[in-house]
């Protein structure tokens, strides 16, 4: 049993929905007086007579006074998503009834909750392991088709079985070197060498995909980081404006307009991409826009996808190949997109097509947006995500398959450099230490409460 788990055995009250002005809220106890604490207040039944998953409708009193008329959704413990005794109450969406009824609740012997304990409860009653209770986060936060499906999935438990089988097999191993220290003087093998040295290599491939598939990963999750640049006025702003269907950005004809960011997010295929409009690319005399200049550069650098707009009623096309080199040189992948071609002659059009991967785009009236959405699309190979394979989303979880790669190689080393059973053990111990930290089969009271801290109180 975890530590933690002993300083958890009061009954906690929080709403479950969020603050504001709705035709229903929910406030949520869990804990041994859960029941109790709720009948006292709710005449209509006796509820700790009522059997689990069942709803009854009553009024909430305060003495005499009536607080609200009210749904109450009993669960009695282990079948509860905390394995506790949970009520939740469903009351009107008054900020006033949710603040009334929690602090009458707080009255009645229950405390506050604190972010993210019903799963954190959850938790540490065995619901469901670390790597699953971060995935309930990262559901309530999917903002698109992609991170609902990873975070599902993690929470589902795909990523963590695959995870205890490495694990489980690793562990074997690991209890038959530590078996032979029980026979040192006998100079006796129970674990093979050339099969550990097996296993290690096949763990190796599975983490070095789990690592990998990292950066497709905080894509489904955090979205494409995409930075539009090109000369002022080349229609950056008007673009940006048409991709997000608002007026956000300041559209003007006077260049050097945009000096600052606008940031905004479109969902593309189940994939958020994150548009962060951009000051022109161009030297300038004007102190705060060369400021702008000078942060444009550093986020094409940060970026994850630049899309280099040129006005193509003012460009030669001779230059553009040399602006993509340059552009080129940040690492970053760049689409080359010629703006206002409505305004030009299929002659003119026609001087621009040897540009390579060169997309045609009238920003003012929406021509080539689709094309553009594909060709953004196309930036993010999903192939493997839409397979079924994990992919991995979680920074904790990376850094922690990081340390466990590099604890395997450490074995390998030892391996291979013939080194006692003791020395050997303790190599396994720490890989298996770092892939226990993801499910928190290896956890710390620290590590949990910087994790649940992100959670809303209610959740």
């Amino acid at each position: 049993m975890h530590t933690s788990l002993l300083h958890h055995q009061d009954t906690i009250v929080a709403p479950a929905t969020a603050p504001g002005t709705a035709a229903l809220a929910i406030v949520r106890l869990s804990g041994p007086d859960a029941i109790a604490l709720c009948n006292r207040v709710f005449p209509a039944k006796d509820l700790q007579a009522q059997p689990s998953h069942t709803l009854h409708f009553g009024t909430i009193r305060d003495g005499d006074d009536i607080v609200d008329e009210v749904v109450v959704s009993l669960y009695k413990a282990p079948r509860s998503f905390t394995r506790e005794d949970v009520v939740e109450i469903s009351c009107h969406g008054s900020n006033y009834i949710v603040r009334r009824l929690v602090q009458l609740f707080i009255r009645q012997g229950a405390r506050m909750a604190q972010p993210g304990e019903f799963t954190k409860r959850a938790f540490l009653n065995g619901q469901f392991d670390l790597a699953q209770a971060e995935a309930v986060g990262d559901l309530i936060a999917a903002e698109s088709e992609t991170a609902h499906r990873a975070a599902l999935h993690q929470m589902r438990g795909g990523f963590s079985r695959e995870l205890h089988e490495l694990r489980e097999k690793l562990v074997h191993f690991a209890s038959m070197v530590e078996l032979e220290l029980d026979f040192g003087e006998e100079d006796v093998e129970f674990a093979n060498r050339d099969d550990l040295r097996t296993l290690i290599r096949d763990l190796h491939r599975v983490i070095d995909g789990l690592i990998r598939s990292f950066d497709l990963g905080n894509v489904i999750k955090n979205g494409v980081p995409t930075v539009i640049v090109g000369k002022p006025n080349a229609g950056k702003s008007t673009l940006l404006n048409k991709l997000l269907n608002e007026e956000k950005a300041i559209v003007s004809d006077i260049p050097g307009t945009t000096r600052d960011f606008i940031e905004d997010e479109l969902v593309v295929g189940g994939v958020t991409f994150r548009f962060i409009d951009t000051a022109g690319l161009r030297e300038t005399q004007d102190t705060i826009e060369a400021l702008g200049v000078q942060r444009t550069q550093e986020k094409m650098r940060q970026a994850s996808l630049i899309l280099y707009l040129f006005d193509a009623t003012d460009t030669d096309p001779a230059e553009i190949p040399d602006v993509l080199a340059t552009i080129r040189e940040t690492g970053t992948p760049v689409v080359p997109i010629a703006n206002k071609v409505d305004q030009l002659s299929a002659v003119q059009r026609s001087a621009f097509q040897s540009i390579a991967d060169l997309l045609f785009l009238s920003a003012a009236t929406g021509e080539g947006l689709e094309a553009l959405q594909q060709r953004l699309l196309a930036t993010v190979d999903l192939q493997e995500f839409r397979t079924g394979n994990t992919t991995v989303t979680n920074l904790r979880h990376y850094e922690s398959l990081l340390k466990t790669r590099e604890a395997l190689d450490q074995v390998l080393a030892s391996l291979d450099a013939g080194v006692t059973g003791d020395f050997l053990a303790m190599d396994i111990r720490q890989s298996l230490h770092h892939l226990g930290e993801i499910t928190g089969e290896i956890t710390t009271d620290d590590l949990l409460a910087n994790i649940f801290s992100k959670f809303c109180i209610g959740k």
